[in-house]
Parts: structure tokens; sequence; C-alpha cells
């Protein structure tokens, strides 16, 4: 796998598990009874970007290690994958 296939998937990985780690630990202003004026209720009261893109970060690298061992050591083959779906 070259260096620039290895980016663009982790680039592509990355942005799948941003929006999977957004919605952790949310908490609405509605919920938290604080709602500033003009905004919307269900607002996050606090959103907490820098840790949410930290997460991001450690998680899509572990599930990008975890797929590049697959890759190296051919752990899953394409006939394997013909196997299991029965094409």
């Amino acid at each position: 796998m070259s260096v620039t296939t290895a980016l663009a998937i982790y680039f592509i990985l990355w942005w799948l598990t941003l929006f999977v780690v957004l919605p952790w630990g949310v908490r609405s202003q509605h919920e938290a009874g604080d709602i500033s004026p003009g905004t919307e209720p269900g607002a996050p009261a606090l959103p907490r970007i820098a840790a949410k893109l930290v997460w991001t970060t450690v998680v899509a690298s572990i599930v990008f290690a975890l797929l590049y061992v697959v890759y190296v050591y051919r752990l899953v083959t394409f006939e394997d994958l013909d196997r299991l779906f029965g094409f």
C-alpha cells in the first residue's frame, strides 16, 4: 500500500469516526437548564470539540492500524470474502 493510499484511507476513516464520536457525552442546553438567549434549546451546552477531535484521532488510528495489519498479513483475502458472502 502506498503512502498516498494509506493517507487517503486514514482521512476517510477519520471523518467517519468523527461523525461517530460527535454525539458522545452531548447534553443539550435544555437538559443542562441553561439556555442562552437566541439559541436553539437542543443545541449542545458544552460541545467539547477539542476533546472529540482527540478521541476521533485515537479511535481512527486504532481502526486504521487494525485494517493495516489485516491488509499486510493477508488475514482476510478476497477468496475468504467470496466464501463468506457466497458469490
